[in-house]
């Protein structure tokens, strides 16, 4: 029988099944006895503890009923009473040794000790101070402490540590018949008491001692001195406050225990561990364990000599069938099966052979799904990767190189996000036409990676020859791309790599090849091929993100604004919101040289978020103040694609209780024309808010006036390069005029940036053009300076007015 035959499988289900039912048997009774035997010795400890608890208090009332006896003896109280101290020392020796006392006591009412007798020392008796001398301070502190008890209720035992071992000490107070003294007995809690336990209980007992957060030390036990050794290794410090182990490891037996506290004082604690073997307890459950596991092996036996009877007679035609199938996992589709039962076998051939021509079938498909995109009909990653691989042997054998291109398209997403995913599917199959079509029949097929990757392979070829390539795509890509009566226009960024130049194997070409896409679109260079300084140049970018997002974290962005003139009446009617970013190295750092990394990266969305809002709060400030102007702020290409933009103004002047009329936004020309229809849709709305739009930087872009003319719009901002010298170039001039005369026709207001001199300003003010921004006004300052220098301002032009 073979080891992975169906004969062997249906024994070993079988078995198996017995093995798992018994095997679960045998553990749930195993945890069942090991459960039970634990839940038993706990309950023995917890009378073994109460037993020992009443030993203890017998004993205790024994010792009392000795010291109550001596109390009474008149020749005893004579003798205190004519301090006749040889009588008082004697009856205490004599009365200590008949009822087993080991310290016998007797103790004025100032609580200290006048007399004593020590059975455990040779008899030694002593009196007066040599008994204080001879007596530790902590004797001296457990008999005041059981006298104040005992003052309370008669007579007092308890438990005390003496020159680090427990003692059982009781008091009773002596009196003729008032209390004149105290007589105090104490016997060791010792062998005879862990004998005697252990004698009734069959239970390990052990007493303890340590010293203040100290290690254990054993006193007496009823086990080895080596065993009770490991069991103060075993304990826990004598800070921590644990009443139940329920696991002790001593050789090879385990215990749990229970641990008692007995007394404690400022430099001992005593303690008594109650053990119980759980090894003892399930010893008897153990032989019925190993009577199941026997009949467990015998049942398995006899099991499996029946099932293999029984499977050899189903496997018997099962067989053949395997061997057919092991022809089709083969590859041979052509295999014939000649069983011709018409039972369920039978069904079962005739089922192979159905599967044989639907496997044939789906192999193909799951090949084509494996290596060629279903959109394009193009490579995928996968194919394109062993491809790349396949061609750097081949370069590597024939000392050649190899090239890849690798083609990210512009402003896809847009598309895909206004006109739908079937319209970008089509797009994008119309870009792989085209890319098959540049590199002709007898070139590779480009592949598609993904979204709107592709790239191509150039085996065995020149970075001269990728370079060409890449140039015609882009060449292509200039036109137009005409679906459903739409017209697109693309283009595409595109990054170079090839072996060995670049990378040795595939993994690393792929990554260097992409690291050259990206930065040929971030840069909108058309191709790039790869070199190190790209990375690092990646790699500084991160860090520079990096930056402004912990610089927009920890509140480094100061808002500045610049003051905007009416030119006829000189009033101050508005202000540009600028942002300013204070480096905790660099210091203070201006916009040009971070805006507009952050406008490649996505960050300015934040930015903007960050200066609308900032923006909106010192409108507040100042409107509480008395000062009412309309504040600019400029919004990015990438805030105008945001189709949220509008419901995030309108939560920040909701917020900030601030009016959508206090605002007017910037945009450039270029941010509007990069993708018209959704700047149309995003203004629209910020339109209908209330909010002002401004053209920004008019003259510099290559806008249309057809688009622009349908903008909701209320302003034209002329660019500084034209003002900033107009009054002594001519042509700057006619250009400054012909905008201002547009703007007013467009019912447009018309304001001037770059003013730097009053000859400028005069000039502006000639043209009608209506409002002036520049230094010659004032410099970006911050707005919490507003203020100051809007008096400053009123006064001198309340000044040149007069004059």
């Amino acid at each position: 029988m073979r080891l992975h035959s169906l004969e062997s499988r249906v024994v070993t289900l079988f078995i198996g099944l017995l093995l798992t039912v018994q095997l679960a048997a045998y553990f749930a009774i195993g945890n069942a006895i090991d459960r039970n035997a634990r839940d038993a010795v706990e309950d023995r400890l917890i009378i073994n503890e109460k037993f020992l608890l009443r030993l203890l208090d017998q004993n205790a009332q024994n010792l009392i009923q000795g010291a109550i006896v001596l109390a009474k003896e008149y020749a005893f109280r004579e003798a205190i009473g004519t301090h006749d101290t040889e009588t008082i020392v004697s009856t205490l020796s004599n009365h200590g040794n008949r009822i087993g006392s080991d310290l016998t006591m007797l103790v004025g009412l100032d609580r200290k000790i006048t007399a004593f007798s020590n059975t455990s020392k040779n008899n030694r008796t002593g009196n007066g101070n040599g008994a204080n001398n001879e007596l530790s301070n902590s004797l001296q502190q457990s008999v005041a402490t059981l006298i104040q008890t005992a003052e309370k209720s008669g007579s007092a035992a308890r438990t005390a540590i003496v020159d680090g071992k427990p003692y059982q000490m009781v008091v009773v107070p002596i009196e003729a018949p008032v209390t004149i003294s105290w007589v105090v007995m104490a016997i060791p809690i010792g062998k005879a008491l862990v004998s005697d336990m252990h004698a009734l209980s069959r239970m390990q007992i052990t007493l303890l001692t340590s010293e203040k957060q100290g290690r254990w030390a054993a006193n007496v036990s009823s086990m080895s001195d080596e065993n009770a050794s490991k069991l103060a290794q075993q304990l826990p410090s004598a800070e921590k406050q644990v009443s139940y182990l329920p696991a002790l490891q001593i050789d090879d037996d385990q215990y749990s225990a229970r641990i008692l506290k007995l007394a404690q004082n400022e430099d001992f604690s005593t303690i008594a561990v109650l053990q119980l073997s759980i090894s003892e307890a399930v010893a008897p459950f153990k032989e019925l364990q190993r009577n199941i596991l026997i009949l467990t092996v015998l049942g398995a036996v006899v099991a499996s000599i029946i099932s293999a009877i029984t499977a050899r007679r189903i496997t018997g035609p099962v067989r053949q069938l395997a061997e057919t199938a092991r022809s089709l996992g083969a590859g041979d589709y052509t295999a014939t099966i000649n069983v011709k039962q018409k039972d369920e076998i039978g069904d079962l051939a005739r089922t192979f052979m159905t599967m044989r021509d639907g496997i044939a079938q789906r192999e193909k498909e799951i090949s084509r799904l494996a290596y060629w995109d279903t959109l394009t009909n193009l490579p995928n990653r996968a194919l394109f990767t062993d491809m790349l691989e396949e061609a750097i042997a081949s370069a590597r054998s024939h000392e050649k190189s190899c090239y890849v291109l690798m083609m990210d398209l512009d402003r896809f997403k847009h598309v895909n996000d206004v006109m739908g995913h079937r319209f970008g599917d089509i797009l994008l199959n119309q870009v792989a036409i085209r890319l098959s079509a540049e590199l002709g029949a007898g070139g590779t097929k480009p592949a598609r990676l993904g979204g709107d990757e592709f790239a191509i392979l150039l085996p065995h070829s020149t970075k001269e020859d990728a370079l060409d390539l890449a140039n015609r795509i882009l060449r292509s890509l200039e036109k137009p791309i005409s679906i459903e009566d739409q017209t697109v226009d693309l283009g595409a960024g595109i990054g170079i790599a090839g072996f060995p130049e670049h990378a040795s194997d595939a993994q690393t070409l792929l990554s260097r090849v992409e690291v050259a896409m990206y930065a040929a679109k971030l840069g909108n260079s058309g191709a790039i091929v790869y070199s190190p300084d790209i990375d690092k140049s990646s790699q500084q970018s991160l860090s520079l993100l990096s930056e402004l997002r912990a610089a927009l974290e920890q509140q480094a962005f100061r808002l500045y604004v610049q003051p905007k003139v009416d030119l006829i009446h000189g009033q101050v009617v508005a202000v540009e919101a600028l942002v300013r970013w204070i480096h905790p190295e660099r210091g203070f750092i201006f916009p040009d040289q971070f805006i507009p990394f952050a406008e490649q990266t996505g960050f300015i969305r934040q930015l903007t978020h960050w200066v609308m809002n900032e923006a909106a709060r010192v409108c507040r400030v100042w409107q509480e103040q008395g000062i009412n102007l309309k504040i600019s702020v400029n919004i990015s290409t990438r805030d105008l694609l945001d189709q949220d933009l509008p419901a995030k103004f309108a939560q920040i002047l909701h917020t900030n209780e601030v009016e959508a009329a206090s605002f007017c936004l910037e945009i450039t020309e270029s941010a509007i024309m990069d993708d018209p229809i959704r700047a149309f849709q995003t203004l629209d709305k910020l339109h209908a808010m209330g909010l002002e739009l401004s053209i920004d930087d008019f003259g510099t872009g290559y806008s249309s006036l057809a688009y622009l003319k349908r903008l909701p719009v209320h302003e034209l901002k002329i660019d500084k390069s034209f003002v900033l010298k107009m009054e002594k170039d001519i042509d700057d001039t006619k250009i400054v005029k012909s905008t201002i005369d547009l703007g007013h026709n467009m019912g447009l207001r018309v304001v001037a940036e770059g003013v730097e001199n009053i000859e400028v300003m005069h000039l502006l003010k000639e043209l009608s053009c209506d409002q002036a921004q520049g230094y010659y006004i004032s410099k970006p300052m911050p707005s919490a300076d507003l203020p100051a220098w809007l008096c400053k301002w009123q006064d001198q032009h309340a000044q040149s007015q007069e004059a």
